[in-house]
């Protein structure tokens, strides 16, 4: 099949491209940015904001199936400018709906929020059955997506499926960037620099690792339910101060702290409940932390102290 990736030149959709063209599917990316890996034999790219309707309309002629990345806000500062979150997430994503509509696209598949669309939950590990009260514009307009995808199911018939994923860090993510804790660390305790952390160390999450995120979206791609929401995560917490172990572990040696105020944003603990995801997807992940700490800390080391980023 012919799949369009929109964020596709982004850390997930980089990984996503890479597992499709290994199972035979075709590829077509569209991001404000020219992917650094793929080439004009494999990878067909559409250069553009996703809020440009002509373009996204382009990019999607011909494709069997939209998977839905592209997204212009983070958690963390999404309340600063509701506005524009709504605008430029939630008016884009309708445009490309009615858009699949009209071109008989087969499937949409939507990267949504595990982390964020439940709010503070109060049943842990979390099923997709948890009331949802995101604390954040960015787990908010997510949600509101959600329902968009299964309203164009039921009315259209529209064969949709929104991904509620955690925290999924590995090779290929920024490491300067304001999310993405593992990485941001490992980058961090390899140079030798101070981490800086939110709080005590004690706020809990539910990390991923990258392939696993993949491998769950390909099945997505060959399942033949529509209409739903499946949390996509490991299924275990992890708290910050046991990250910071499992990449001392991993490098074999103590990594410097700082603690700072506590951050009004960040629930105490975040974790998600995968059994509908073995249930309907026959999906599990197969890479535990510590393993993944280890690839990803010596993609880091080859990256920037071999000066082999871009590759």
């Amino acid at each position: 099949m012919r799949c369009l990736i929109t964020g596709g030149a982004g850390f997930l959709g980089r990984h996503l491209a890479m597992a499709l063209l290994k199972n035979g599917h075709k590829v077509r990316c569209l991001d404000i940015y020219k992917p650094l890996w793929g080439n004009k034999d494999n990878v067909e790219f559409y250069k553009g904001d996703f809020s440009a309707a002509h373009l996204v309309a382009d990019a999607m002629a011909g494709c069997d199936v939209i998977f839905h990345l592209a997204w212009t806000t983070l958690p963390q500062t999404s309340n600063e400018d509701p506005d524009f979150d709504i605008v430029s997430n939630v008016q884009g994503t309708v445009r490309m709906l009615d858009e699949a509509v009209k071109l008989k696209v087969k499937k949409v598949i939507f990267m949504s929020s595990g982390g964020t669309v439940y709010g503070v939950p109060s049943v842990i590990p979390t099923p997709e059955t948890h009331q949802t009260n995101p604390t954040c514009s960015y787990g908010i307009t997510k949600l509101t997506i959600e329902k968009y995808l299964r309203l164009y199911s039921s009315l259209h018939g529209l064969n949709t499926c929104s991904l509620r994923l955690s925290n999924p860090y590995g090779e290929y993510q920024g490491v300067n960037s304001i999310q993405g804790v593992v990485s941001v660390f490992c980058y961090k305790a390899i140079m030798g620099q101070t981490i800086q952390i939110w709080g005590d160390g004690s706020v809990k999450r539910d990390f991923v690792y990258v392939s696993d995120v993949a491998d769950a979206m390909i099945k997505v791609l060959d399942s033949p339910s529509t209409g739903y929401e499946v949390n996509i995560g490991s299924g275990k917490a992890v708290s910050i101060n046991g990250i910071i172990e499992y990449i001392e572990n991993v490098l074999g040696k103590k990594v410097h702290r700082q603690y700072s105020a506590n951050r009004p944003f960040d629930v105490p603990v975040s974790t998600l409940d995968i059994s509908l995801a073995r249930e309907k997807l026959n999906w599990e992940p197969k890479v535990d932390i510590l393993d993944g700490i280890g690839r990803t800390a010596r993609w880091i080391e080859k990256s920037y102290l071999k000066g082999e980023a871009g590759s």
